[in-house]
This record gives C-alpha cells, sequence and structure tokens, in this order.
C-alpha cells in the first residue's frame, strides 16, 4: 500500500465493452426544487464511479469541497477534499460499501424513462428509499450510499427530501481524478474536513487565572489582579452579516475546589477611558456610580468618556472538576473539564474586522487557580433576513476586578437601584436589552438561593420584568467531585439558584425595547436585594447592551 502515498492518476481507460455516462441530480425539499443549487454529477462505467458537482468540476466551487472515487475492482472507495488551494487530503475505505444492507421490495416505476427498482434501508433513524436501474449495466448512486445497487436515479429520504437525476448523457470518456500525496485515515480526514468549514481563532490556550503575586504578563497576554484576569488584542476577519459566531471556554479546577463566577469579556476603546485604563492603573480610576447607599461602584455604566465591558459570556465553575477527581463516590465518573459554548451573533457588529482587547477571569484567592482556553469560532452563512446592527454598551456590575478592589454589585439596596443614562444621536428600530443576570450570597438566606424579581425601567415606565432562576443544577453533578454532601442526600451543586449552576454558562435573554427615538433615555434595573447577615452579603451581577437596527 506504500504507493498510496505518491501522487498518482486514478485514470482507468474504457475498453471498447464500456460505456461512460454522466448523471446530473438535482435536489428538492417537501415538493419544492431548492433554489441556486449546486448540482450533483456522477460519472460512471464498468470500473468506477466518481461523485462531484458542477460548480467543483467546472472550477467554480468554494472551498473546502469534496469528490469521491468508488473502484469497482476492490469495491472500495477514495474520498478526496480540498480544503484551501494548498491542502489537499484524501482517504480510503475498503469495508463501508461491503457492510451496506437494503430491504428490496416488489416496487418499480420508470424515471426518465428507465425501469426502476426499489429498495431501502434506514440511517440514523431516518428511512432512505432508493429508485435503480439495471439497464445501462453501470453502477452508481448520487451520494456513498446505495453504490452496489444499480445506477441509483431518485433518493427519498424520510418521504419530503428528494435527490433525483434530470439527465443522462453518454461522454467519451471518463474524467481525471487526481488523488494527492496526503493521505489520512478515515477519523482524520473527517476532522479535518470539518475544521476547514469554518474559521477558528484561538484566545487564550492553557491560561492559568489563580491569585498569586508571582502572576506575570508577558509580550501577547496581559495579566491582572494578581493573576485571576488575563487580557490579550485580538485581530477579527470581517464577519458576513447572518454569520454564526460562537464563543467556547473550557474550565478545570487546578487548585481552587469552589464554584466561582468566571467571564468571557470585550472592552470597548472607543472612547476617551476604556476598562483598560482600571485594570493599569487600578479601578478608582475608572467612572464612579453612586445610588446614595455610601458606597462607590467603579467602571459600571456608561457615561460620556467611557464604555463598560461587554461580557461574551458568564459562566461559573464547578466544585473542582479534574483537581479533585480523585474524591470518588460509587457509580460517579468525573468529567476531566468542562466545556462552556454559546451563540454571540448577535454581537457581531462589535467583533467583525475589528482589533479587539479579549479578557477572561475567574474570581478566586488560590495559587492554582483554575485552568482554561478559549475560542472563537466564526461560521459563514448569507442569511438575508438578518438585519446590520448597532450595538451600545450600557452597564456591567460583574466586579471583574474582584481581586483589585473593584465593589460588589451591591447597589440593588435601595429603590434607586441602577440607573443608567444614554444618549441616542439617531433613532434605533427594533432595540433589544441583551441582558444577562445572576445573584449571589452564598448562604441561606442569601440571594444566591432566594428567587428575586428584576425588574426593567425604560424613561421611567417598567417594561419586563421576571424571576431568574436555575432549578436544573442536579444535571451537572459529573463535574463537581468536589460538591459539598448533606444529610438530606443532596449535594451543593443540586441546588437551584439565580440564574446559575456550578458548571454552567448564564444565557443572556432579550428584552423588546421597540423603536427608540434619538435623545437621551434612562434604564434603571430593580432588584429586591436581600439584607446582609453578619459578614456575609447579596450582590448581583447584571451586564446589558442595547442592540438595534441601524
Amino acid at each position: 500500500m506504500k504507493n498510496l502515498l505518491l501522487l498518482f492518476l486514478l485514470v482507468i481507460s474504457a475498453n471498447c465493452f464500456s460505456q461512460n455516462y454522466k448523471i446530473t441530480y438535482l435536489k428538492s425539499s417537501n415538493g419544492n426544487l431548492i433554489e441556486n443549487q449546486d448540482a450533483v454529477w456522477v460519472f460512471a462505467n464498468n470500473n468506477q464511479t466518481l461523485l462531484s458537482t458542477e460548480n467543483i468540476r467546472n472550477q467554480k466551487a468554494d472551498f473546502p469541497f469534496e469528490e469521491t472515487i468508488v473502484d469497482r475492482s476492490s469495491n472500495s472507495f477514495f474520498q478526496k477534499a480540498t480544503l484551501k488551494s494548498s491542502e489537499i487530503i484524501a482517504t480510503k475505505d475498503s469495508v463501508s460499501l461491503g457492510k451496506q444492507t437494503f430491504e428490496y421490495t416488489n416496487d418499480t416505476k420508470k424515471v426518465l424513462g428507465y425501469n426502476c427498482k426499489k429498495a431501502k434501508t434506514i440511517v440514523n433513524s431516518n428511512t432512505i428509499e432508493f429508485w435503480y436501474t439495471d439497464e445501462l449495466k453501470v453502477k452508481g448512486s448520487p451520494t456513498v450510499l446505495g453504490q452496489n445497487l444499480g445506477l441509483v436515479l431518485e433518493m427519498v429520504r424520510n418521504g419530503n427530501f428528494v435527490i433525483s437525476a434530470t439527465k443522462i448523457e453518454q461522454i467519451k470518456s471518463f474524467p481525471i481524478f487526481q488523488l494527492p500525496q496526503k493521505q489520512v485515515d478515515a477519523l482524520t480526514y473527517k476532522d479535518l474536513l470539518w475544521k476547514s468549514r469554518f474559521t477558528t481563532i484561538s484566545v487564550f490556550k492553557d491560561q492559568i487565572l489563580n491569585f498569586s503575586d508571582e502572576s506575570k504578563s508577558n509580550d501577547s497576554i496581559l495579566r491582572f489582579a494578581n493573576g485571576t484576569i488575563a487580557v490579550r488584542k485580538v485581530q477579527l476577519p470581517e464577519i458576513k452579516v447572518g454569520s454564526q459566531i460562537f464563543v467556547d471556554v473550557t474550565e478545570q479546577s487546578n487548585g481552587d475546589a469552589y464554584d466561582r463566577t468566571g467571564s468571557l469579556f470585550m472592552i470597548p476603546t472607543d472612547k476617551e477611558i476604556s476598562f483598560l485604563n482600571g485594570l493599569q492603573n487600578g479601578a478608582k480610576t475608572l467612572p464612579i456610580y453612586t445610588n446614595g447607599n455610601g458606597k462607590e461602584y467603579q467602571g459600571v455604566i456608561i457615561t460620556d468618556n467611557y464604555n463598560p465591558v461587554v461580557e461574551l459570556m458568564r459562566f461559573f465553575t464547578p466544585f473542582g472538576v479534574k483537581q479533585y477527581n480523585t474524591l470518588q463516590l460509587k457509580d460517579k465518573t468525573w468529567a476531566e473539564n468542562v466545556l462552556y459554548r454559546q451563540d454571540v451573533s448577535d454581537l457581531r457588529s462589535l467583533l467583525s474586522g475589528k482589533e479587539v482587547w479579549l479578557g477572561i477571569n475567574i474570581g478566586n484567592y488560590d495559587k492554582g487557580g483554575h485552568k482554561v482556553s478559549a475560542n472563537i469560532t466564526i461560521h459563514t452563512e448569507n442569511e438575508s433576513i438578518i438585519k446590520p446592527t448597532q450595538i451600545i454598551p450600557l452597564f456591567c456590575t460583574n466586579n471583574i476586578m474582584e481581586m483589585a478592589g473593584q465593589e460588589y454589585g451591591t447597589m440593588f439596596n435601595n429603590d434607586k437601584g441602577l440607573e443608567v443614562s444614554f444618549k441616542l444621536e439617531k433613532p434605533m428600530k427594533n432595540c433589544k436589552l441583551r441582558y444577562i443576570t445572576t445573584g449571589h450570597g452564598g448562604w441561606e438566606n442569601g440571594d444566591e438561593f432566594v428567587p428575586k424579581k428584576n425588574s426593567i425601567y425604560l424613561n421611567d415606565k417598567e417594561t419586563f420584568s421576571f424571576t431568574p432562576w436555575r432549578q436544573d443544577c442536579g444535571s451537572y453533578r459529573l463535574s463537581n467531585p468536589a460538591s459539598g454532601n448533606f444529610p438530606n442526600g443532596l449535594s451543593s451543586s443540586d441546588y437551584s439558584r439565580s440564574n446559575w449552576c456550578p458548571g454552567t454558562v448564564t444565557n443572556p435573554i432579550f428584552i423588546d425595547l421597540g423603536d427608540l427615538e434619538a435623545g437621551t433615555h434612562l434604564m434603571q434595573i430593580k432588584i429586591p436585594q436581600g439584607l446582609p447577615e453578619g459578614g456575609s452579603f447579596s450582590s448581583w451581577n447584571v451586564s446589558g447592551v442595547l442592540i438595534g437596527e441601524q
């Protein structure tokens, strides 16, 4: 098999007893022909079958694209993927075709004038029917499935998705199919092909977020708040309107056993002062918000010369995943890490084509802390119904700089709560508030464990209210090896909380605000925050950005 590592051509000349055919297929869904589709082209003779498309063969296909050739003599096939102009991979499968099984029926019908018989199979709970003919003395199918039935002229999946032959042509010669030097196993092939379909931007890799005087910045990553915050500058490509954008964070304990607040965030730098100034020069250098309770809250609301951070993702660490997996319980196999993944496509206009400061933090006082990795993935789509948006960061009371003295979000202990004044230079249509909220105060009467109503007011009118509460925390028990166990049979990680669970993401909610006129507007967040008990107190981490159509 060493010759498979060399560049070669899979070209078998058709002899005088073999005919070469080209079959064109089109796809339909629920009886309607799919618009602007790339027609499937199948080439077949006695010796081989090539699966391709019109755009691929005319060199108009977007990367990545894939072709498959079936070798009839060995009942095997090669798959070739062109990931980009400079990278082509291939793999060989010698077993799959022989494992395909079908139920043969007595049904018959004509397709393009050829007598066809019917066979069917079930794949991943999908019923697939094949109409195939033996009259052309060649075999082929518009997919790898059904290659040995005969010449498949129609495939029907679950009765509503159809791939049907529209034209059969006899051609002089079989197309050239060239295999590349890079040949890989099937699993690697699938993985490389899948990853080539989207853009991955690595933001942080195995970053330690801990509390230590030894935590130092380097040329690419800045460390703040005794190592509990990491920040770096990232260049993002242009992102088409309608594309999907995801962020993911992988976390495991590197020493800290507790459930902690984490955030992956962006620092706006379009005004005179930014959160980066506070990181570099201290929280007190940020604009101060007061509500009459005697405390000063640093950098939490928009001002004329400052925009607060934008949280891409709020997440919570579990109790000691990985580091404390040695704490064994019968019938419990602990997770090795926790993966948080969230759609942030709504924030496209803040990210597209820009060089931005991205940060990640986990509040903790442990020298080992936590190990994290973070990525952004961009999945290009051309969704015509999505309209460009304008985004205005309004507030963020999550005290990301907690370990550098930033005040907790305790401003909800009086009726004023959190007030934010913002000015629109021009009207915005179909406005929404992207709102994230979590309650904290980790004792039995603290707001972490007591449901509290959140009320949002706009221009002195209540716009929306709800009680944020998570009741599914027990679903994540296997990520929480160090969670305390109580006499009633529950673990700490099982208990319901104010919109978060140890080991989960807190999803934003989107509050409709309608059309907003140009001028100054006032937003107010009210929460009946609980009273302190001894040294324990409640707080609320809320953040919000205004999103409206341009």
